[in-house]
C-alpha cells in the first residue's frame, strides 16, 4: 500500500469535531468504534481494500476514549493507539498532532559525532519522567555527550519496564509524561545541540495487554523469537505488518523529531523474503530524511557480527547505518575482570580485543566455543562510523544476575582504562547513565506486570538465562519495586566522593581529546595499527589523521615519513595485566609528549612511570604500571 495522509493508522484528528479512524482487521468482519465519556456511543466502520476499516466520525474532540469492537463482541483499544493513559488494558485516547517546536533550524549532526549517552527514563531521575531529564541536560553537555539514546517508551504494563515488554508500539508510555512530555525532551535537546536516539522493538510484542492477534496475522508461528512469537514480516498478509512498523518508525521521525533509531535485536527479526523488512525500514527512512533534510539515522542491534546489516544496498546489504559492536565490549570486559564462563567463553585475550579494534568485529568465521560453530564475517571493510561501542550497556549491566556495573566487579584503575579504549576508539562510542561518575546503584532486570501466572514465567525465565554463568545468590525479584527503586540512580550524592569526581573528570578529559586532536577526531580504520602483546598483557594502538598521510602507502607504514604535521599521530598505550609490563614497538622519528596517564595522582592513580616526553629514532619502549594506560602525541618537528 501507497504511503499516504489518508492512510495514517489509528485516531487522527482533523478538526471541527471530526476524526478519522483507521484500523487494519482483514479477518475480522465487522469492527465498530466504541466512543467513550458522557455521550458513549457505537458507530460502524466501513470495510475498505486490503483489510482495513475506516470511519470518518464528527462530534469527536481530542481527549476523548474510545475501544475498537470486533464482531460485536471484544472491545479492544487500538493497535495503533497513540496514548493509553489508562494502561495497556484500558480504552485508548484521541491526541492532537503537533506540538509548538522551536527546532527549525535543527538538522541533526554528522553520524561520526555522535557520542551516546543511553538512558532509561524511569530510573535516571528521582521523578522517572521525560521532562526530569530536561534540567540534567545541560550536564551531559559539559560532559562531551552529543546524542543520548532513550530505551524503548514504547507503552508497556504498569509502570515499571525496561520498555522492551511493549505492546502498543505508537503509543508513549503514559507514566514516563506521555506524547507531550517526549516532545518537550526532544524539543529542549535540540535547542541545546543535542541529537536524541530512540530505541524501538519490532521483533515482537510484549505478552501483557498483546491484543494485536485479535485484529489480523501480525505474528507467524513460523518462526519463534526467544520472548515468544516472531513478528509476520515474510508470509501472508505480511505487506500490512510491514506497514504497520515502518508507519511507526516515520511517526517516531516526524511526530516526534527524533534523529536516530536504534533497532532492537535485528537477529530476532525472522525475514527470508526477497527484499528483506530491514532493508525496506531503512530506505523508507533514508528517502524521509532527504525529504525533511534532515540526518537522520538507523542504527541496529545485532548478534549475528553480519555486515550485510550496515552494507550498502548496492553491495547486498540492507542499508542501515551503524550497529553495536558486543565483541568490543566482551574483548574488554574479559581483559579486565577475568570472567570466562557464558558467551565469555569466547574472549579474555589480547587478540579479540586487537581484532576489535581493527575490524569492529573480532569473530569474522572463526569458531566460537560458545557457540559451538563458526560465526561472524568480515567487517574489515566498513568504515568506522558504522561499529558503536561501549563498556556498559542495559543488557550487559541488567542481565548478569545481580545487574552489576563493571565498577561493581573491577577496580577503579581498571574504569579509567576502559573508559579510555572505548572513548578513544575510532568508532562510535556509548556511555551507559552513571558510568561517567562510577554510579553505585546496580540496574537490574524489573517489571510491574498484573498477571501472576506471567510474573512467575518471568521469575523462571531469568533463573534459565543464568544457566551458563557461573553466578550465584539470590536473584533479585523483578516484580518486587524495590527492585526498581534499587536501580534509580543516585547521583547527587554519589558525585561528593572523590573517586567519582575524578572518574568524571577523567571522562571529560577523554571525550575532549576525541573532540579536538586531529588523529582521535578523524575515525579510521585504514589509518590504524594496533600491536598486541599477549604475554605482557599491553596494547598499543597507533592513530593519525588524514592530513598525515603524505607519502605513507594505505594498510603500510613506513615510519618516519608524511608532511610531519603537528599533532597528528597518536599512540594510546593499555596494560591490562595485574602488574608492570615493559614492550618496544616500531614509532615515528621525533619527540612524543604524553598528555594524559591514568596512573597519574591527578586521576588518583597509585603513580606514573612513562616521562613526560620520548625521542624516537624509529622505536619506542614502554615499561606500563599494572591496570593503567596513558595518551602519547607526537610533536611537530
Amino acid at each position: 500500500m501507497e504511503r499516504s495522509s489518508r492512510f495514517k493508522l489509528g485516531a487522527t484528528y482533523l478538526g471541527g469535531g471530526q476524526c478519522r479512524f483507521l484500523v487494519w482487521a482483514p479477518l475480522v468482519s465487522k469492527v465498530e468504534v466504541k466512543l467513550l465519556g458522557g455521550a458513549s456511543r457505537v458507530v460502524p466502520m466501513e470495510s475498505i481494500a486490503r483489510g482495513y476499516h475506516e470511519a470518518v466520525i464528527e462530534g469527536v474532540e481530542p481527549g476523548m476514549h474510545y475501544m475498537y469492537r470486533l464482531n460485536e463482541g471484544k472491545e479492544l483499544p487500538d493497535p495503533a493507539s497513540r496514548f493509553q493513559p489508562l494502561g495497556v488494558h484500558g480504552p485508548s485516547q484521541i491526541t492532537v498532532a503537533g506540538f509548538n517546536w522551536n527546532d527549525a533550524s535543527w538538522f541533526g549532526i554528522p553520524l561520526s559525532d555522535y557520542i551516546f549517552y543511553e538512558i532509561h527514563v524511569g530510573t535516571f531521575t528521582p521523578e522517572g519522567t521525560f521532562e526530569s531529564i530536561i534540567p540534567q541536560l545541560d550536564a551531559l553537555i559539559d560532559l562531551g555527550i552529543t546524542a543520548i539514546q532513550l530505551m524503548p517508551i514504547a507503552q508497556f504494563p504498569g509502570s515499571r519496564n525496561w520498555g522492551y515488554d511493549g505492546v502498543y508500539p505508537f503509543a508513549v508510555q503514559d507514566s514516563y509524561g506521555g506524547p507531550e512530555g517526549l516532545k518537550k525532551l526532544v524539543n529542549a535537546c535540540h535547542n541545546k545541540g543535542l541529537a536524541v536516539s530512540l530505541d524501538v522493538v519490532y521483533n515482537h510484542l510484549g505478552p501483557e495487554g498483546n491484543y494485536l492477534w485479535n485484529f489480523g496475522p501480525y505474528f507467524t508461528e513460523r518462526y519463534m523469537t526467544p520472548w515468544g512469537a516472531a513478528m509476520n514480516f515474510d508470509g501472508a498478509y505480511s505487506d500490512e505488518v510491514r506497514l504497520f512498523f515502518v508507519e511507526n518508525a516515520l511517526e517516531w521521525i516526524n511526530e516526534f523529531h527524533i534523529d536516530a533509531l536504534r533497532i532492537d535485536a535485528v537477529h530476532a527479526i525472522m525475514d527470508l523474503s526477497a527484499k528483506p523488512f530491514l532493508e525496506e525500514l531503512g530506505l523508507a527512512i533514508r528517502q524521509e530524511a532527504d525529504r525533511l533534510n534532515k540526518r537522520i539515522f538507523v542504527l541496529a542491534e545485532s548478534d549475528l557480527n553480519d555486515n550485510r546489516i550496515i552494507n550498502s544496498r548496492e553491495l547486498g546489504g540492507y542499508g542501515l547505518d551503524s550497529q553495536w559492536s558486543n565483541d568490543f565490549h566482551h574483548a574488554i570486559h574479559t581483559l579486565l575482570t577475568e570472567e570466562n564462563t557464558g558467551y565469555y567463553e569466547d574472549y579474555g585475550k589480547i587478540e579479540h580485543l586487537r581484532r576489535a579494534y581493527l575490524n569492529g568485529f573480532t569473530y569474522a568465521g572463526e569458531y566460537s566455543k560458545f557457540r559451538k560453530c563458526r560465526y561472524g564475517t568480515s567487517s574489515r571493510g566498513n568504515p568506522s562510523e558504522q561499529f558503536i561501542v561501549f563498556n556498559q550497556n542495559h543488557d550487559q549491566i541488567g542481565n548478569r544476575m545481580k545487574g552489576e556495573r563493571l565498577g561493581h566487579i573491577t577496580c577503579f584503575e581498571s574504569l579509567k582504562v576502559a573508559a579510555t579504549s572505548m572513548i578513544l576508539s575510532p568508532f562510535l562510542p556509548l556511555i551507559f547513565m552513571g558510568e561517567e561518575y562510577a554510579e553505585e546503584a546496580p540496574f537490574q532486570y524489573f517489571t510491574s506486570h498484573s498477571d501472576q501466572n506471567l510474573i512467575e514465567s518471568v521469575r523462571r525465565g531469568r533463573w534459565e538465562e543464568f544457566s551458563s554463568f557461573a553466578w550465584s545468590g539470590k536473584l533479585p525479584d523483578p516484580q518486587d519495586r524495590t527492585t526498581f527503586m534499587r536501580s534509580k540512580l543516585n547521583s547527587a550524592k554519589q558525585k561528593q566522593q572523590e573517586q567519582s569526581r575524578v572518574l568524571y573528570d577523567f571522562y571529560k578529559e577523554l571525550i575532549k581529546l576525541r573532540k579536538t586532536d586531529p588523529a582521535l577526531r578523524f575515525l579510521s580504520k585504514e589509518y590504524l595499527e594496533v600491536f598486541g602483546f599477549e604475554k605482557e598483557r599491553i596494547l598499543i594502538v597507533r592513530r593519525w589523521s588524514e592530513d598525515f598521510r603524505g607519502n605513507i602507502e594505505r594498510c603500510s607504514l613506513r615510519f618516519g615519513l608524511g608532511d610531519n604535521r603537528e599533532n597528528d599521530e597518536i599512540l594510546l598505550v593499555f596494560n591490562f595485566s595485574r602488574d608492570l609490563s615493559s614492550v618496544a614497538i616500531p614509532a615515528s622519528t621525533g619527540v612524543w609528549r604524553k598528555i594524559l596517564d591514568s596512573a597519574d595522582e591527578k586521576w588518583l592513580g597509585k603513580g606514573a612511570l612513562l616521562p613526560i616526553e620520548y625521542q624516537s629514532n624509529g622505536e619506542l619502549s614502554f615499561s606500563v604500571p599494572a591496570r593503567s594506560c596513558a595518551v602519547l602525541q607526537r610533536q611537530g618537528l
